[in-house]
């Protein structure tokens, strides 16, 4: 599995148990007794999954579960000796995403640690996904719609929210020409009128803004009777 798990148990016998058995399966284990332990090793590691005893000897599962999730969403699972289905609701409503009972069947223990990485690693790319097409990085601008961030050459553009959507939108379009009325339509939301020059003032500022030269831009190119492009 290639995952990082910390394993939180204060029974050596059953540490040791899912030790071996998630090593078998390729995976590398942080092992120890306390919740005080396991929160250094959440604070150091990049873990993949915790699999949290309910009763430790200083704090309980559920508080250390708690912690993890103010700053971590990998998968958290619940081992305890209970049966009591509270206990099961309080661990999945402070953020665990699986329970298992104690005495567990290791061969499930493992199908479910399986199962939640599949599922985290899942998340993790559509996230990244997502991430990719939020972030256009090219000739040394970079512009990241999540953040409304724009760099170039290492260098801060401070863009207004129009400035700022149109240079996305050309950039998402590069190498086609995109005329001033799709542009001032798109951008603005109203009817583009004939004579409006709003586009073309704009682009000027945004030129100026990245320090191009009016004559022979390298970013924001003008197609004369057409509109504009990046390439």
């Amino acid at each position: 599995m290639d995952a990082k798990i910390l394993v939180v148990d204060d029974e050596p016998e059953i540490a040791d148990l899912v030790e071996v058995y998630l090593k078998s399966e390729g995976c590398t284990v942080f092992k120890c007794s306390t919740g005080t332990q396991a929160l250094e090793y959440v604070r150091t590691q990049e873990l993949d999954l915790a699999i949290l005893d309910v009763m430790l000897p200083d704090i309980s599962g559920f508080t250390l579960c708690g912690e993890i999730r103010k700053s971590h969403r990998f998968p958290v699972l619940m081992l305890t000796a209970k049966v009591d289905d509270l206990d099961k609701i309080t661990g999945l409503t402070i953020g665990a995403d699986d329970y298992i009972t104690k005495p567990f069947n290791p061969l499930e223990l493992m199908a479910r640690v399986k199962a939640q990485l599949r599922r985290y690693t899942r998340y993790n790319e559509a996230d990244r996904m997502a991430a990719d097409r939020d972030i256009i990085d090219f000739n040394g601008l970079i512009i990241n719609r999540g953040t409304h961030e724009c760099w170039l050459y290492d260098q801060p553009l401070g863009l207004t929210p129009i400035e700022f959507d149109i240079l996305w939108m050309l950039c998402e379009n590069r190498g086609q020409v995109i005329s001033a009325e799709r542009l001032f339509e798109t951008v603005w939301g109203e009817k583009y009128l004939d004579r409006n020059n709003t586009v073309m003032v704009h682009i000027r500022r945004l030129r100026e803004k990245m320090g191009e030269p009016s004559r022979n831009p390298r970013f924001i190119k003008t197609v004369w009777g057409v509109g504009y492009k990046i390439d």
